[in-house]
């Protein structure tokens, strides 16, 4: 059985993955507070992205840019004037709406037929103020995307990192829209994490790159996060979908409860956004080409992902309950080791004096080496079931043999098997397993012929 968005949501608040904010003053529309799992989780997701787009690679760097700078970057980037919602209100609830997400004319909220104002545009900018007076000129804007940070730093990581085309800058940060209708759980909220990454690469070899990062970023999904392929689509947009700077556009999907939703979006931007920076600013935005002996614009790849799109798609994915022999349920988080909260729980039989130092030396073994947590609190059984719920590949109990031959039990989340062995080769034996345990590698994406 799979979850439904009620389900996912009770568990995600129940286990510390995700609660929503300020709920003791009864909640702010649709904002969440993520909790002592769902910190661990978000974490593993940004460092296997940032290994596999950045570390792993010899043409990707990094940077980190303000979330709050000159308004001017907005203005050239066209999103003060473009980046809207068309919004409608309903005349019977007062619901205000997308007017693109309303489905044979009714209102999602009451159901209304029909009853609508106009439509009108709806900029999702959060507007705010620099300094100590509130007036136009102090008026600037948390931004909306990552991406125009990397933009405007092209010359500067061009200069300092001494890159040649092709070559790409990435970032991971929080982003901020002002959305009419944020909602299910944390897919849509006004307040975001981003991975994006932005590739310049020469004009001529731009289609053969938004081709290769479609496919490369959608096999990161299967093998460093280890989503089932038939929960995963490629899609490419119609020409009335793209945006005002995109040539060509491909959406990651996922299949949720309530339909396909976009995980990921990989964008041929062209060069919309460093000509647009370099006519509003004045600099020379270009890359000089040594073998031509000439300036070039060039053109940009953008793969762009939500981290917490991620998250809420890998509970979906990992979400079980099955029913043993004795038509007992068990809810099951069927995570791969490099995104569970937690790789190995550590549970002694019982609180027993004895039984406590040993177990608590155990775990002090095992926390170099992987993320771990003790618990000792209710039966061992319910204790399972627990680190079941939560997504934890392996436990470790510790028992009153344990005081006698030094050994442990290994209980395997998915099998439920079990395998006694020695603490003293309890770090390796636990390495293995999850290794054993982590999706097999594909064959790589080939990567386009440099200068074709």
């Amino acid at each position: 059985m799979k979850a439904d968005l009620e389900i996912l949501t009770s568990l995600a608040k129940r286990r510390g993955f995700a609660y929503p904010s300020a709920e003791i003053y009864g909640g702010f529309q649709s904002t969440w507070d993520y909790g002592p799992l769902g910190v661990e989780m978000k974490r593993q997701i940004r460092e296997l992205w940032w290994r596999a787009v950045v570390q792993a690679r010899d043409d990707v760097v990094g940077i980190e840019a303000a979330v709050i700078t000159n308004p001017a970057v907005w203005r050239a980037s066209g999103h003060v004037d473009h980046f809207t919602d068309p919004l409608v209100d309903c005349l019977e609830c007062r619901a205000r709406v997308r007017a693109d997400h309303i489905e044979d004319g009714a209102c999602p909220s009451c159901g209304a037929v029909g009853r609508f104002t106009e439509e009108r545009s709806f900029n999702l900018l959060f507007r705010t103020y620099v300094g100590p007076v509130e007036e136009d000129s102090s008026v600037a804007y948390l931004r909306p995307e990552t991406a125009q940070g990397m933009f405007v730093n092209f010359e500067n990581v061009l200069t300092s990192s001494r890159r040649r085309l092709p070559f790409g800058i990435a970032q991971i940060g929080r982003s901020y829209r002002n959305e009419i209708t944020p909602g299910q759980f944390i897919f849509r909220t006004r307040e975001f994490e981003q991975m994006e990454m932005e590739y310049f690469c020469d004009p001529s070899e731009s289609l053969d790159w938004h081709r290769y990062w479609k496919e490369e970023r959608l096999r990161w999904y299967r093998e460093a996060l280890g989503v089932s392929p038939e929960l995963l689509r490629l899609r490419d947009h119609g020409a009335d979908e793209l945006s005002h700077y995109s040539e060509a556009t491909a959406d990651i999907e996922f299949r949720f409860p309530w339909g396909w939703g976009e995980l990921e979006g990989v964008a041929h931007r062209g060069d919309y956004d460093l000509r647009a920076h370099a006519g509003a600013s004045g600099r020379q935005l270009s890359y000089f080409d040594p073998e031509r002996q000439e300036h070039l614009v060039p053109h940009v790849v953008e793969p762009a992902v939500g981290v917490d799109r991620i998250l809420i798609a890998l509970l979906f994915a990992a979400y079980d309950e099955e029913t043993d022999d004795r038509g007992e349920r068990r809810v099951v988080l069927r995570l791969t080791p490099d995104v569970a909260p937690v790789e190995v729980a550590v549970l002694p039989l019982s609180r027993n004096e004895r039984l406590v130092p040993t177990a608590r030396a155990v775990w002090e073994r095992l926390r170099p080496h992987f993320r771990t947590q003790y618990d000792d609190a209710q039966s061992i059984g319910r204790r399972y079931r627990r680190q079941d719920e939560i997504g934890t590949p392996q436990c470790v109990t510790v028992d009153f043999d344990t005081l006698d031959d030094d050994a442990v039990t290994i209980r395997d989340r998915d099998t439920m098997q079990q395998v006694r062995v020695p603490v003293a080769g309890l770090v390796q034996a636990l390495g293995e397993r999850i290794e054993a345990s982590r999706p097999p590698a594909g064959p790589a994406v080939e990567t386009p012929a440099r200068g074709s």
